[in-house]
């Protein structure tokens, strides 16, 4: 059983992705629905299959990912922590990469104001979350669990920019005048750089080990495979 304070993280987690899961699941039922084609929606409804990955990916990285955050539940539950981790990078990927390809292929969307400056944000979020699951992986191989939490930690912060722009984007519902690719860029900048930032606190403030026990280091070399010791009178 997780102790009551180790519930905190992976719910306030989930709180803070609350409005693109909802929103992710609204879209999914739009799709598989006879949903009225409007400027907002026809790059979705022309070609679902890539959207329908990106929020199934997106919604497992986003809520399995929180609860990988808790320690207890790492500590009391390690098997279902790495098979649920490995569904984690699964989720992360998909999103990651169909982001990419609908930044590249999906035709930009006028009403919402994104200019070129926003086609190189998810371009450089997108390669950034990837690289950072690709450097996780390699470290949890090498059994450096204190470098598999940082990188895991970044790439969570980038996929979770959704979650922070819906209050970064406050401004702009309030003050419809000032729309434009300025303000558009800025939002959503705000939320992937403020998510980073406070990874990157969280983590200098953990000294980059969040926990991991002192059996595994960062610096603890890669001997390989051990061999057992010898017992006495065996000789």
């Amino acid at each position: 059983m997780m102790r009551k304070p180790d519930w905190l993280i992976p719910i306030g987690l989930m709180l803070l992705g609350m409005v693109p899961f909802v929103a992710g699941v609204l879209r999914i039922v739009e799709l598989g629905g006879s949903a009225e084609i409007s400027p907002e929606n026809a790059r979705f409804l022309e070609n679902p299959l890539p959207v329908g990955i990106h929020i199934a990916g997106s919604l497992l990285f986003g809520i399995l990912g929180a609860l990988q955050f808790s320690p207890g539940l790492r500590r009391s539950r390690p098997h279902w922590h790495r098979i649920s981790g490995r569904v984690v990078v699964l989720g992360g990927f998909a999103s990651a990469l169909t982001g990419l390809w609908m930044t590249l292929y999906f035709p930009n969307a006028d009403i919402n104001f994104d200019g070129p400056v926003v086609f190189v944000l998810r371009l450089t979020v997108g390669v950034s979350m990837l690289w950072s699951l690709v450097l996780a992986i390699s470290a949890i191989r090498n059994l450096d669990l204190a470098a598999h939490q940082r990188w895991m930690t970044r790439a969570y912060a980038l996929g979770l920019g959704a979650g922070t722009q819906a209050f970064t984007h406050i401004p702009w519902f309030v003050w419809p005048e000032l729309q434009g690719e300025f303000l558009r860029s800025l939002c959503m900048a705000s939320g992937w750089m403020l998510n980073i930032m406070f990874a990157e606190w969280i983590l200098a403030g953990a000294g980059g080990k969040l926990g991991v026990s002192t059996k595994y280091q960062s610096n603890r070399p890669n001997r390989g495979p051990q061999l057992p010791p010898v017992a006495k009178g065996a000789r």
